[in-house]
């Protein structure tokens, strides 16, 4: 198959490149609508209670409130009555914005204690904004151009999860800038160190920018059917550049290598696509198959970095064996122009300096394995004390204006802006309901209830019904409110929840709110992951078994990618849990990890750690065939591809380390977490632990049953692929010549 792509190339490479340029002009056309098809949310299981109850009340315009206003008089004292009239303007003007639905305010409710501040110098007003998560985002951008900051005897800041929502999309897009102009000219900087000549150094940028706007055309194309978040940008960004390098590395040192070996431009074309191109494939089918396994989950978080994830690796691919080929047949001996001065070609194949780390690992190889995983097992440590939360405020920077309205909010007025809403269903009696307010007001950690006849605290009903108790009734049921004395995302507030759905009135409860989303979500991702976990394992065993045909080399590699990501995540939670470094990152530590991220990051660079993997073992298996010499093989390995897969980590980790520099505390985390990875995967895991691995195993590393043999001989994909293409004798080319289209092209 790839015999015959490279070929087909070869003969039609201006073809395939004009053809490359039409694609890539229409997914410019239309991948670039992907923006305005993203969302924020998608960090909660659709199908869990908590989502019900979010879904009945708003159906009812009962939602909970996710705008607020911190509003200070500037008299000091909110009661006063030219205040209590600014106040009571203010919230019209809040009410009369479009998109607003409720809006429960201090001035118009009969100025319930628990909306105003223990000053006295300020208050609340809360609005539930329609329309979803995105129609949320637009309704506070209205909120903020028309009611924030002065406004006249009354100053107005504005938070809630809307507010903290819409910043964190503003701060997406100039993360995004600032991770391109940081990561683009540092890659072509190390792309031109590698490849020594400026035209092969924009071929892998080239082949970046097509996988990347490849890519969001396909999840624009996906974003028509289902919601997207808009997070699946950074990984299209961060893999699109850095796969799409990685693959074009392997294909053009490969293809210089050919070169150097002395066949024609087309044969090494051809050569480069049976040997780099296969390895480029199966590369990415198993990146792809990683991140598949985010389908299954039923938040669409996690669903579109999925879509994101294996529409790049697929863009990429396809980018790398047929239009990079079909360029480097074009370009023939031209790829070497634009040599650097002073700069040797680069293009040599084996590194002295790779080959001589790989015969020291070799001369130790169970001190080294011994040593590198106790390394990673103590890095692993601190994944032991994980405890897990969701996003709030604190993910924001401290200067965030949403987020210091939202502490603001949480530090004077408790937490009766994130009440957990409690819906009744079915028929209740009255007493039956009072007895059942009375007891959830006496869990610990309730401050108190708010109902339709009063408010609760205690035990007993402390006041009456204030003027807007009515929204409590509805057509879906009554409804109450359960105000907790505990931030919401802690362990105690988890507590609260679970008490709440412990009591067993005689009538159906349905508990929402925050903590409720959180603890929810984390069943939904716990239910699931350890069947993720399983196709992950089974897909790649089977894969690489297919290459390779070895039992003991994937088992090989899962254990190792597995190890190196475990050490990868303890280093993530002992910066981002635990806040060390937290002052020289500049974030904000909560004591907690973002329940999504582990999973994700880790999905995502088991499969980049998969990539090297392959990257490797191809070259070993390649000699190992030629040679049958196990310490041969893994010398030559190492030394082909260490230049290779170090340029290749470095680029990739740059382009991660730009997102280290978001202002978004998981994003950073994501970034920083995903780079650490692969730096670890390439100079500790293939440099040392591997090789000695090998060696220490022997001729057992190709060892496989023999039923398994005959299945591997039948139906495997061996890197290998026999005999590659040689020149054809010259009386089988017309004219006479050892020489192909392509070579008489360049």
């Amino acid at each position: 198959m790839f015999t015959a792509l490279g070929r087909l190339v070869v003969r039609r490479a201006r073809l395939t490149l004009v053809g490359s340029l039409v694609v890539l002009a229409l997914t410019i056309i239309f991948g670039g609508g992907i923006f305005a098809s993203l969302s924020t949310g998608g960090f909660d299981d659709p199908d869990s209670d908590s989502s019900e109850v979010s879904r009945l009340l708003e159906s009812v315009g009962a939602g909970a409130p996710d705008i607020l206003l911190v509003v200070t008089a500037d008299a000091g004292d909110v009661d006063a009555a030219a205040v209590t009239a600014a106040g009571r303007d203010l919230s019209a003007r809040l009410a009369a914005v479009p998109g607003i639905e409720t809006v429960t305010s201090y001035w118009t409710s009969g100025s319930p204690p628990s909306l105003r501040a223990e000053d006295g110098r300020s208050a609340l007003i809360l609005a539930t904004a329609g329309g979803g998560e995105d129609g949320a985002e637009e309704t506070v951008k209205r909120v903020q151009d028309g009611l924030d900051g002065d406004q006249g005897l009354l100053d107005v800041e504005i938070g809630g999860a809307a507010a903290i929502g819409e910043a964190i999309g503003h701060g997406l897009e100039k993360d995004l800038l600032r991770a391109e102009l940081i990561a683009v000219p540092l890659t072509l900087l190390l792309l031109l160190l590698v490849f020594r000549g400026v035209v092969a150094a924009l071929l892998p940028l080239f082949v970046g920018v097509a996988a990347t706007f490849g890519a969001f055309f396909v999840l624009w194309s996906i974003a028509q059917f289902t919601d997207i978040s808009v997070f699946s940008i950074n990984l299209i960004t961060a893999l699109g550049l850095g796969l799409a390098i990685d693959y074009s590395l392997l294909m053009v040192s490969r293809f210089r290598e050919e070169l150097d070996a002395g066949h024609s431009v087309g044969l090494a074309v051809t050569r480069t696509v049976e040997s780099a191109g296969r390895t480029v494939v199966f590369s990415g089918v198993t990146v792809a198959v990683a991140l598949l396994s985010l389908i299954a989950f039923p938040l669409y978080f996690l669903r579109s970095f999925a879509y994101a994830g294996v529409g790049v690796v697929l863009v990429a691919v396809a980018a790398a064996v047929i239009t990079l080929p079909a360029l480097l047949a074009v370009l023939g001996h031209r790829v070497n122009a634009g040599r650097l001065p002073g700069m040797r070609s680069g293009g040599q194949s084996t590194s002295p300096r790779w080959a001589a780390i790989a015969q020291g690992v070799l001369r130790r190889p169970g001190l080294i394995t011994g040593g590198v995983i106790a390394l990673l097992v103590v890095l692993s440590l601190p994944m032991l004390g994980t405890r897990f939360g969701s996003p709030d405020a604190r993910v924001l920077p401290a200067d965030v204006a949403a987020r210091q309205a939202t502490e603001k909010a949480q530090r004077d007025f408790g937490f009766a802006a994130e009440a957990f809403p409690v819906l009744t269903r079915g028929a209740v009696n009255q007493a039956d309901l009072q007895e059942y307010v009375a007891a959830v007001s006496r869990i610990e950690h309730v401050a108190q209830v708010s109902t339709a006849g009063g408010t609760w605290s205690g035990g007993r009903q402390v006041s009456g019904p204030a003027p807007d108790s009515a929204r409590y009734l509805t057509g879906i049921g009554q409804w109450f409110e359960v105000v907790p004395s505990v931030l919401p995302m802690s362990s105690p507030a988890e507590t609260v929840v679970q008490d709440l759905r412990d009591l067993d009135p005689p009538f159906e409860t349905l508990v929402g709110g925050s903590t409720a989303v959180l603890i929810d979500t984390k069943a939904a991702i716990f239910s699931v992951a350890p069947w993720a976990a399983l196709w992950i394992a089974g897909a790649t065993f089977v894969l690489l078994f297919l290459m390779f045909g070895s039992f003991l080399v994937p088992l090989k590699a899962i254990a190792l990618n597995t190890l190196n990501l475990t050490a990868m995540l303890g280093v993530m939670v002992w910066i981002f849990q635990d806040g060390n470094l937290s002052g020289v990152l500049s974030f904000t530590p909560t004591g907690l990890t973002d329940v999504s991220m582990p999973l994700l990051m880790f999905a995502v660079a088991f499969g980049l750690s998969m990539d090297y993997e392959v990257f490797l073992l191809a070259r070993m298996k390649e000699e190992y065939d030629r040679t049958g010499d196990n310490n041969a093989s893994i010398v030559a390995g190492i030394a082909k591809t260490g230049r290779i897969v170090t340029a290749a980590a470095l680029v990739l980790s740059i382009t991660f380390f730009a997102f280290g520099a978001s202002g978004i505390a998981f994003m950073k985390m994501f970034g920083l977490g995903l780079g650490l990875a692969v730096l670890i995967d390439a100079f500790v895991v293939r440099v040392a632990l591997v090789p000695a691995l090998m060696k220490l195993a022997g001729p057992a590393n190709w060892w496989a049953p023999g039923w398994a043999r005959a299945l591997h001989a039948r139906f495997g994909l061996d890197e290998s692929g026999g005999t590659l293409s040689t020149d054809p004798p010259a009386a089988e080319v017309p004219g006479g010549q050892a020489a192909t289209v392509p070579e008489r092209i360049a």
